[in-house]
């Protein structure tokens, strides 16, 4: 098996490491390289003529991105219109907003609104509208990186390889655990499990061309391999979380843990928080009663395997357990005052977990088993050496 940087002290040595909001130098990519990035862009926005374009938007955006986006929409004949929102950390849809998106057949959004509102739910299920998350689309230099190059094709089968690695048949229990004594279960009815097929993230599917879709650029955060959708986002419905998590990061924190807080839930509410340092303080000040949001495992080989920030980490096999507490944090409103994320919002983090979904592993010790899927590797060999294309991580 081969080795990738997962501990503490592979990450403080990292060039790449960012658990809080600081500058980052993206580099410059050759000529060849930047037109691969932008025919991803190209891709991805599956934007049609005809088309209304919305854009939610938040202050502290690069105004070259909406940019990009309003000139793509006058290259293939579609309407533009943006709405600058306060933050991007709005829960819900402000009413002045509505009717803007009301008129939409295409909307690209960087509010945390937009996955959890009903109402944008209800106008991808019931209008046919094609969205585009842009959590990892904040600055237009991130076109020189390798994960904005990244074949989006293989991103594509890397998912539905990781998608195949999941029982087929009846219920299961996906078991998270690590060295550091994370024993993490989340049962599966087999309802779940084929509610999670159907959706176009876990199809593999990354362009913004089907109607309803929901799709993120870059890709790809996710897809989640724990989502409340997987049971309709019914508040009510019991799924039966246990166990605890001892991360080795969260959003928000400078540097890994030394003393991992233990993160404890019964019957899928957080129930303690176990540990004496400082960072188990933070936690158990606005965790306790929390629920898990997420569950998500990044897809794309050549994302930076310890930028976090602003919500977890997209290298395969890294996992963020997105966890939302009942009150804000007064800890993360002040080390990052405008977060993308809401400040109810933790992101604990694991580089270094093993994950099996009933006898089947889906990740073992942090490295991703679908990176070694024939058809991720037949597909990966059409644009280049496989072994570097989805083994050779980024750190």
């Amino acid at each position: 098996m081969v080795r990738i940087p997962n501990t503490n002290a592979d990450i403080l040595k990292s060039k790449t490491r960012r658990g809080l909001p600081y500058p980052v130098d993206y580099g410059t990519a050759t000529t060849a390289e930047y037109i691969q990035a932008l025919d991803n862009f190209h891709q991805v926005f599956g934007i049609r003529a005809g088309d209304h374009v919305v854009m939610l938007t938040d202050p502290l955006l690069d105004p070259r991105v909406l940019q990009t986006v309003q000139g793509l929409c006058k290259s293939r004949g579609a309407t533009f219109i943006s709405y600058m929102g306060e933050s991007t950390r709005y829960v819900v849809v402000p009413d002045e907003a509505k009717a803007l998106l009301e008129r939409a057949t295409f909307v690209v959004s960087t509010w945390f609104a937009s996955v959890f509102d009903p109402f944008c739910q209800n106008l991808r299920r019931k209008k046919g509208q094609r969205w585009v998350k842009i959590t990892f689309f904040r600055n237009i230099d991130l076109w020189h990186t390798p994960q904005a190059r990244f074949p989006i094709e293989i991103v594509g089968e890397l998912v539905r390889g990781t998608s195949r690695l999941y029982p087929e048949h009846g219920p299961f229990d996906m078991r998270i655990t690590d060295q550091r004594g994370t024993d993490f279960r989340v049962p599966f009815s087999a309802d779940m499990r084929e509610r999670m097929k159907k959706d176009n993230r876990w199809r593999g599917h990354n362009y913004a061309n089907e109607d309803g879709c929901y799709v993120h650029y870059m890709p790809t955060h996710g897809p989640n391999l724990y989502d409340p959708f997987m049971f309709g986002n019914d508040p009510e419905h019991k799924v039966g979380i246990n166990g605890v998590i001892y991360a080795q990061w969260g959003v928000g924190f400078e540097k890994p843990f030394d003393e991992p807080p233990g993160v404890e839930f019964k019957d899928d509410r957080v129930v303690a928080v176990h540990g004496d340092s400082e960072e188990a303080a933070v936690l158990r000040e606005f965790l306790i009663g929390g629920t898990l949001e997420e569950l998500g495992c990044g897809h794309n080989p050549k994302a930076p395997r310890f930028d976090i920030y602003p919500a977890g980490p997209n290298s395969p096999g890294a996992l963020h357990f997105g966890i939302n507490g009942l009150k804000e944090s007064e800890y993360l409103r002040r080390m990052m005052p405008n977060w993308e994320e809401p400040h109810v919002h933790m992101d604990l983090v694991t580089f270094d977990a093993t994950v099996t979904a009933g006898n089947r592993v889906l990740i073992e010790d942090g490295f991703l088993q679908s990176l070694r899927d024939p058809k991720v590797i037949e597909c990966a060999s059409r644009y280049g050496d496989p072994l570097e294309l989805l083994e050779q991580f980024p750190v």
